[in-house]
C-alpha cells in the first residue's frame, strides 16, 4: 500500500472498505482541506475503491492521488447507467483536478436560415426557437464561417442583422464588393432571390452534385442565348462549388456520424472529432483534455464521449459514433445517452470503406495535432539551447534564417528563405524570390541574387537581422553568402553551411561555421543537428513548392490537347463541368472521373498531364 503522507494520515482505508457497499454508484475523493480531488463511478463500489489501495501496481499519478486522500464519500445508484449520469454531472459542476476534463463544453453551432421574403443566413447556437431552418451541426465556428463565406460569395444571400437590413436606404459595402444583391433597397426580384436561397439550401443539404449540374445547364443555356454575363456568373459559381467538392475527399458516405479518435502520449492527450451530416464532412476539431491520471486512449475516449454527449441537452446527437478504440463501458454509455436524451446511437470500432477512411483520418489528425502541440511546447526551445551550446554562443539565438534554391534544369528558378524562432517556424516572415537574369542552373548566381535582395533591406535599415544564417550547400554556397555580407557591410552574424555527407544520408551532414576552415559534424542524435535538419528541410520544401507553382503557370495552357482520348467535345464538357481549366487542375482523379464520359483510366491520364513534372 502506498505510504500515507500527512494529508491522509487520519484516513483508514481498511475501515472504510469494511463498510463500503458493493452496489453501483459514484465515489468522491477529498483531501485534508475538504477539496474535491476526483469523481468516479463503479459497477461495484467496494471492488473499485479497493483497487486504489492495493500494495503495488499503481501508476505514479494514481499513487499521488491516493497519497492525498483524507475522505471518500459514496452515492449508491440503482444501476451503472445512473452512476455514469451522476458522475458526469458532478465532473461538470466541480471540475476535479484529477479527472480528465473537457475544456470546451459549448454546443455545436448551426447555420440558420430565417423565414420571410428575403431570408437571412447566420450562425446559431443554443435552443432552436426561431422560425426557420437549421443546418448542421458544425464542429466549430471556423467550419461554419467557411461555409457562410462560400455561400455569400457564390449565391449572395444576405447575412446582415435584421435591424440593419430594415433600416437601409441605400446599398451597403457587401453590395459594392458583390457579396449581396441588396434586397434591403429592392435591387433584386423576390423570385431571383428565392432561387439563390434554394441553391444555398441544396448546398447545405449536401446536394452539391445536383446543384452543379443545374448550374452547368443554366450556364450552357445562357451561352446559347448569348447572355454571356449570366453565363460567366454561373461559371464562377460552379468554380467555387467544384473547389469545395475537390477538398471534400470523404464524399460518398451516408448518414449522421461523428468520428472520434483519442491519442495519448507522455505529456498530453488529444481527441479529434470529425462531424458528418447527410454523408458530408462538415469539418473537424481538436480537443486537448486535461489528463491528470495516466490513462490509455480508450479511457480518455470514454471520458470524452461521456462528458461531450451527456453534459448538454442542446448538443446534437448523431446516429452513430465511430471510434478508434474499444472500452467495456461503451454499452453503459449508450444506455445513459438513451435515458438522458431519449435517443439511441451505436458505437462502431471495426468499420470498412468510407467509414474506415473517416476513422483513419481522425486518427492521423489526432496524432499530428498532439505531436505538434508537444513539439512546439517542449522541444523547439531545447533544440535552440543545444544549438547555442554546439556553436559556443554566449546567448541562445532568437532568429534563424535558411536559404535554398530550386529549379528544373535551370527552368523557373526560385530561392526560398524560411525563418525559425524558439517557438517554431515564423511563417509570416517566409519569403520566396523569383530568380531572373542568371545562367540557367547556376546555383551560386541564384544564391547571390537572393541574398543581395534579402540583405539590401538590412543595409537600408529595414527588416530584422538573423542571429544565424544557414545556407543549404557546401563551401561554395558558404563563400557566396560571405561575399554578399561583406559587399553590403552587414553586421557580423554567424554563417552556417549545411552540406550533405558522402552518403547523403540524414544525420551525416557536414557543417561549416563562418568559413570552410571550420568544418565539423554533430552526432546523429544531437538536438542541435535535428533543428538544423528541420530548418534545412523546410527551406527545401518551401523552395520546391514555389518552383513548381511558377513552372506550372507556363505548362498548363495546352495540356488537355495533348491527352490521348480527349477531343474537342470532351475538353468542352470537362471545362463546363469544372468551370474552367484552373478548377480542373485542382481536382483529384476521383473528381475528374465523375465528369460525364470520363473513365477512371482516362481521369488518371488527365491528372498526370495536368501535374506532370
Amino acid at each position: 500500500m502506498p505510504a500515507a503522507d500527512d494529508n491522509n494520515a487520519s484516513f483508514d482505508p481498511s475501515a472504510f472498505l469494511s463498510t463500503c457497499s458493493g452496489r453501483p454508484g459514484v465515489y468522491r475523493m477529498f483531501d485534508a482541506d475538504a477539496k474535491l480531488l476526483y469523481v468516479g463511478k463503479a459497477k461495484n463500489l467496494k471492488k473499485r475503491l479497493a483497487s486504489y489501495f492495493r500494495q503495488n501496481g499503481l501508476a505514479p499519478k494514481t499513487a499521488a492521488l491516493v497519497g492525498r486522500i483524507a475522505q471518500i464519500e459514496t452515492t449508491i445508484t440503482a444501476n451503472e447507467t445512473e452512476a455514469l449520469l451522476l458522475e458526469q454531472t458532478l465532473i461538470k459542476e466541480w471540475r476535479p483536478p484529477y479527472n480528465i476534463l473537457l475544456r470546451d463544453d459549448k454546443s455545436y453551432p448551426y447555420v440558420f436560415l430565417s423565414d420571410g421574403d428575403f431570408p437571412r443566413l447566420s450562425i446559431h447556437r443554443g435552443a432552436k426557437k426561431q422560425k426557420g431552418r437549421y443546418f448542421g451541426p458544425y464542429p466549430s465556428a471556423g467550419a461554419i464561417r467557411e461555409s457562410l463565406n462560400l455561400l455569400q460569395k457564390t449565391f449572395f444571400v444576405r447575412q446582415c442583422e435584421d435591424s440593419f437590413y430594415k433600416n437601409r436606404t441605400r446599398p451597403c459595402l457587401q453590395y459594392q464588393i458583390k457579396r449581396c444583391k441588396a434586397p434591403c433597397v429592392g435591387l433584386v426580384e423576390p423570385a431571383e432571390y428565392a432561387d439563390d436561397v434554394r441553391h444555398s439550401v441544396m448546398f447545405l443539404e449536401g446536394r452539391s452534385n445536383a446543384l452543379t449540374d443545374e448550374l452547368s445547364s443554366g450556364m450552357q443555356a445562357a451561352a446559347m442565348t448569348l447572355d454571356f454575363e449570366r453565363a460567366a456568373g454561373l461559371r464562377d459559381q460552379i468554380s467555387l462549388l467544384r473547389r469545395v467538392q475537390d477538398q471534400q475527399s470523404m464524399e460518398g458516405g451516408t448518414g449522421d456520424v461523428d468520428i472520434v479518435a483519442a491519442m495519448v502520449n507522455p505529456g498530453g492527450a488529444c481527441v479529434h472529432l470529425i462531424s458528418v451530416r447527410g454523408g458530408r464532412v462538415l469539418g473537424s476539431k481538436n480537443f486537448f483534455p486535461q489528463v491528470a491520471i495516466e490513462e490509455e486512449g480508450s479511457g480518455v475516449l470514454l471520458a470524452f464521449l461521456a462528458q461531450y454527449y451527456l453534459s448538454s441537452q442542446e448538443r446534437d446527437l448523431p446516429s452513430e459514433l465511430i471510434v478508434n478504440a474499444q472500452h467495456e463501458d461503451f454499452p453503459t454509455l449508450i444506455a445513459a445517452i438513451d435515458e438522458l436524451r431519449g435517443r439511441e446511437l451505436s458505437i462502431s470500432y471495426r468499420v470498412r470503406g468510407t467509414r474506415a477512411r473517416w476513422q483513419q483520418l481522425a486518427v492521423t489528425n489526432a496524432e499530428q495535432a498532439l505531436a505538434a502541440r508537444l513539439a512546439n511546447r517542449q522541444h523547439v526551445a531545447a533544440r535552440f539551447d543545444a544549438l547555442a551550446l554546439a556553436l559556443n554562443m554566449d546567448e541562445v539565438p532568437q532568429r534563424l534564417e535558411c536559404f535554398d534554391i530550386s529549379h528544373s534544369s535551370g527552368e523557373a528558378t526560385v530561392a526560398s528563405c524560411v525563418v525559425f524562432g524558439p517557438e517554431g517556424p515564423l511563417k509570416s516572415d517566409y519569403r520566396r524570390y523569383n530568380i531572373e537574369g542568371v545562367t540557367p542552373g547556376d546555383d551560386y548566381a541564384a544564391m547571390y541574387q537572393a541574398l543581395i535582395r534579402r540583405f539590401s533591406k538590412i543595409k537600408d535599415g529595414e527588416g530584422k537581422l538573423p542571429d544565424i544564417l544557414l545556407v543549404d550547400g557546401g563551401k561554395g554556397q558558404l563563400a557566396m553568402a560571405r561575399e554578399v555580407l561583406e559587399e553590403l557591410a552587414v553586421p557580423d552574424l554567424i554563417l552556417l553551411g549545411v552540406a550533405k555527407g558522402a552518403t547523403r544520408k540524414p544525420g551525416l551532414e557536414t557543417l561549416y561555421l563562418n568559413d570552410a576552415a571550420h568544418e565539423f559534424t554533430l552526432p546523429g542524435n544531437s538536438p542541435a543537428l535535428h533543428l538544423i535538419q528541420q530548418i534545412r528541410d523546410e527551406s527545401h520544401r518551401f523552395a520546391i513548392t514555389g518552383h513548381r507553382a511558377r513552372r506550372g503557370k507556363t505548362r498548363r495552357t495546352s495540356t488537355l490537347e495533348e491527352v490521348a482520348g480527349v477531343g474537342p467535345k470532351r475538353r468542352r464538357e470537362l471545362l463546363n463541368h469544372f468551370g474552367g481549366l484552373q478548377e480542373l487542375s485542382r481536382a483529384s482523379v476521383e473528381e475528374i472521373a465523375k465528369a460525364p464520359g470520363i473513365s477512371k483510366k482516362l481521369a488518371e491520364l488527365i491528372y498526370a498531364a495536368l501535374h506532370s513534372e
